[in-house]
């Protein structure tokens, strides 16, 4: 796909991986509606990318609501007239045992998670079609999304939403032969603030009363596992990369899918289903 003089719309692209997917956009010549619910890092990326020559936009949005989510696709509209690329990047998660989730927390990750991609496809696949000059959409899914760790119920099922949303639509563009792409981002452990963001706009009615010791420490490990990984630039490549070559599947960590073998292993071994 050309990316010269094309729109990209990024929702939690103020920081972290959806900052990564607009500084490699930019530098491939694309012009950028950002999205995020973080003003002061919307204020500092427009600044730096216009700085830089990029043509970008900036709006709050939060993408668990249709109608912040449709406001944003008219944004763009009102600013460039068209989108060519969306990346439903926005994201949340908190690692918490299943037994102690609360419902509010279900609905919140689960409405940000994968309402939020949802809401993406349906909002902006119309409008990609509509000019036939080609396009695709993109969705930040996770390793998360393949394999079900342990603490992160809500998370893993939001993800596994995201694959099997983008895996539908890739194959549903491909038969009824649409000029649009679909592909999704499934990262291992990137340099982000994801953790400390999702207590930051974690709902206050869904605030537990105490954080538990295993919550705590769970966290804590997700963090610090975080800042040792890969930087969010490199993974705004592979993104960029996947677009241009019309590529579906984008893993940071393409060793990780040892896991995911490992996760589905038993089903065959346990001698109740039969190989192929």
């Amino acid at each position: 796909m050309e990316t010269q003089g094309r729109i990209a719309v990024i929702t939690g692209g103020a920081s972290g991986i959806g900052r990564g997917m607009a500084n490699a956009f930019a530098a491939a010549g694309m012009k950028l509606v950002l999205a995020d619910l973080d003003d002061d890092r919307l204020a500092a990326a427009e600044q730096e990318l216009t700085a830089a020559g990029t043509e970008v936009v900036t709006t709050r949005c939060d993408v668990s609501k249709l109608e912040e989510v449709e406001a944003l696709a008219q944004t763009a509209l009102d600013r460039f007239g068209k989108v060519h690329v969306l990346c439903n990047n926005a994201g949340i998660g908190l690692p918490t045992p299943t037994h102690n989730i609360k419902l509010e927390d279900w609905r919140w990750m689960i409405d940000v998670d994968l309402w939020g991609p949802i809401y993406g496809v349906k909002t902006f696949l119309p409008l990609i079609e509509s000019h036939g000059e080609g396009g695709h959409l993109n969705s930040t899914a996770s390793m998360a999304g393949l394999v079900s760790s342990p603490m992160m119920a809500a998370y893993n099922v939001a993800k596994h939403g995201v694959v099997a949303l983008m895996a539908t639509l890739e194959r549903d563009l491909r038969v009824r032969k649409s000029v649009v792409r679909a592909s999704v981002l499934c990262p291992g452990p990137i340099n982000t603030n994801i953790s400390r963001n999702s207590v930051q706009y974690r709902p206050s009615k869904a605030k537990p009363k105490a954080d538990g010791a295993a919550e705590g420490k769970a966290g804590s490990a997700i963090q610090s596992m975080l800042e040792s990984g890969m930087h969010p630039d490199d993974v705004g490549n592979l993104v960029l990369d996947a677009i241009q070559r019309d590529s579906f599947w984008v893993l940071t960590h393409p060793e990780m899918m040892k896991l995911v073998t490992r996760q589905f292993g038993p089903m065959l071994d346990d001698g109740t289903l039969t190989r192929a």
